[in-house]
């Protein structure tokens, strides 16, 4: 059976957010093989979550939750009116709150936007795969100690480091995070 494709997180699968376990998806109520590692926010905490049920949004449905918070993703506001709330098709906020799965992270997760459109994320990185990214990243480091940088690792001991993608131009984008 082939796996459902996350067009906002295209790693998915090789970033650990699913992991090998047999056992009865809680929404949909069949056996699976691959059980869901990451945030899910809702009332109600499901035991075990397939991937079919996040990609079809389902699981969002059934559990009245989010994988990813709205308020998470850049530039989104509670309020449509804030002067620097970026517009975006409710369409495309809810395929990242309810049909992504989400990243770990030491903080709360935070979606990248360009192009007025969510961002893919591609996975966890560090320092020496930023470095032949630095042009393109300049906007999201600028403000960056180079000490700060240099500690940025996948493992997020002590600055996590999460790359993202424009799915409209293909510019990276980063988000960083420490404990």
């Amino acid at each position: 059976m082939d796996l459902p494709k996350f067009r906002l997180s295209p790693n998915a699968y090789a970033l650990d957010l699913f992991v090998a376990e047999s056992g009865t998806c809680s929404c949909c109520g069949q056996a699976r093989e691959l059980k869901y590692n990451s945030s899910f926010y809702s009332r109600e905490e499901p035991d075990y979550l397939c991937p079919w049920c996040i990609a079809d949004g389902s699981a969002a449905k059934h559990y009245e939750g989010e994988f990813n918070d709205y308020l998470g993703i850049e530039g989104v506001s509670a309020d449509p009116d804030e002067p620097d709330s970026i517009v975006m098709d409710r369409v495309l906020l809810l395929e990242v709150c309810e049909r992504t799965p989400s990243y770990h992270s030491w903080q709360q997760e935070q979606w990248l936007v360009h192009c007025n459109q969510p961002c893919a994320f591609l996975g966890y990185t560090d320092y020496a795969e930023i470095q032949p990214l630095q042009a393109e990243l300049q906007a999201d480091i600028a403000n960056m100690p180079e000490r700060y940088l240099q500690a940025i690792s996948k493992t997020g001991d002590p600055v996590g480091g999460y790359l993202f993608r424009c799915v409209k131009c293909g510019m990276h984008r980063l988000h960083t995070d420490c404990t």
